[in-house]
C-alpha cells in the first residue's frame, strides 16, 4: 500500500496534467460547435476504419464456412446435372428409333393447312367441315391432324370444302401402336366421351403402363408413322381374352378444334396400284 501511495505521489504531476487535459478537451469539444463538429467527424472516420478492419477480419474468418456452403451447393447441382443427363440418355434411347422413323417417313408427305368451319362432338357419328377442297389439292381418304395429334380422315370433297370423318366416329378405325413397341391394334371411338377412345386388338403379350403414349403405326397410306394419338388411361375388359383393350385419353381437344393439317401422300397412287394388283391376284 505504501508503494502505491509513493507511486501516486511521485507521478502526481502527470496525473493532474492528464485530468486537466481531459477536462479541457471535454469543455472544448462540448461548448464550441466547430470543434464539436471536428470531433464527431474524426470520431466517425476512426469508427468507420475500425468497422472496416473488423468486417474484413470477420469476413476472412467466415470464408471457410462460405466455401463449404458453396461446395455443398456445387455438389447438389452436379448431382442434378448427372440425373438430367441420365434421363436425357434414357429418353433418347426410347424415342430415337420412333422419331427417326417419323422423320424419314415425312419426306413423302405434304401438308395443307385448313380452318374448321363446322364440327360436332356429341353426336353418335361426328363429322368436321373444313374450308379447303379439291382446288387446294384435297382428295378423299387423306389423313387429318392438328398440332396435338390425329383428327380424322377426309371422305367427301367439293371444290372449296371437304368433310372429315372425325376420330369421334365409330366408322373410323385407326391403326396404332405403343411408342417403342411394334405391336399394333385398332383405335376406335366408343361414343362415350369426346376426350377418350379404345385401343382394341392389342396382343396380350404387350407390356404397357398407364401414361404410355399411343402413336400411329404407319400401316396406312393416310398417316405417317409416329403421330401422337393419346396416352393410356388403363385397361378395360375386351371381348377376346387373347388381346388387350385399352382406354386412351386423346391428345386432340375436339371441343376447341380450329386449325388442322390435311396430309397428302405423294406415293398414294403407287401404293393403291400395288395393293389393287395384290387384291386381284388373291
Amino acid at each position: 500500500m505504501r508503494n502505491l501511495l509513493n507511486f501516486f505521489i511521485r507521478y502526481s504531476a502527470w496525473f493532474v496534467f492528464a485530468i486537466y487535459a481531459v477536462a479541457s478537451c471535454f469543455l472544448l469539444f462540448r461548448k464550441n460547435p466547430y470543434q464539436h463538429h471536428v470531433y464527431l467527424t474524426s470520431a466517425g472516420a476512426v469508427a468507420s476504419s475500425i468497422y472496416d478492419v473488423t468486417s474484413k477480419i470477420t469476413g476472412y474468418i467466415n470464408l471457410r464456412d462460405i466455401n463449404e456452403d458453396l461446395q455443398q451447393r456445387n455438389a447438389a447441382l452436379e448431382s442434378e446435372v448427372i440425373a438430367l443427363r441420365h434421363q436425357a440418355r434414357m429418353l433418347r434411347q426410347n424415342l430415337l428409333q420412333d422419331s427417326l422413323r417419323a422423320i424419314d417417313s415425312l419426306g413423302r408427305f405434304d401438308f395443307v393447312i385448313a380452318s374448321v368451319i363446322n364440327n360436332s362432338v356429341i353426336r353418335p357419328y361426328n363429322f368436321i367441315t373444313i374450308d379447303k377442297g379439291s382446288a387446294d389439292g384435297i382428295t378423299p381418304e387423306m389423313g387429318v391432324m392438328d398440332q396435338n395429334g390425329v383428327v380424322g380422315v377426309t371422305n367427301v370433297v367439293s371444290k372449296h370444302h371437304a368433310r372429315i370423318i372425325s376420330l369421334l366416329n365409330p366408322n373410323f378405325r385407326l391403326s396404332c401402336k405403343l411408342r417403342g413397341n411394334d405391336a399394333f391394334g385398332s383405335l376406335i371411338w366408343d361414343g362415350k366421351k369426346p376426350s377418350e377412345a379404345l385401343l382394341e386388338e392389342l396382343p396380350k403379350q404387350v407390356k404397357f403402363r398407364q401414361g404410355d403414349t399411343i402413336i400411329t403405326s404407319g400401316y396406312s397410306a393416310m398417316f405417317p408413322e409416329g403421330i401422337p394419338v393419346g396416352v393410356i388411361m388403363g385397361s378395360t375388359r375386351g371381348e377376346d381374352d387373347n388381346f388387350h383393350t385399352l382406354r386412351i385419353r386423346l391428345l386432340t381437344d375436339f371441343t376447341t378444334l380450329s386449325t388442322v393439317k390435311v396430309i397428302s401422300n405423294r406415293d398414294i397412287a403407287e401404293i393403291k396400284e400395288v395393293e389393287s394388283d395384290r387384291t386381284a391376284n388373291d
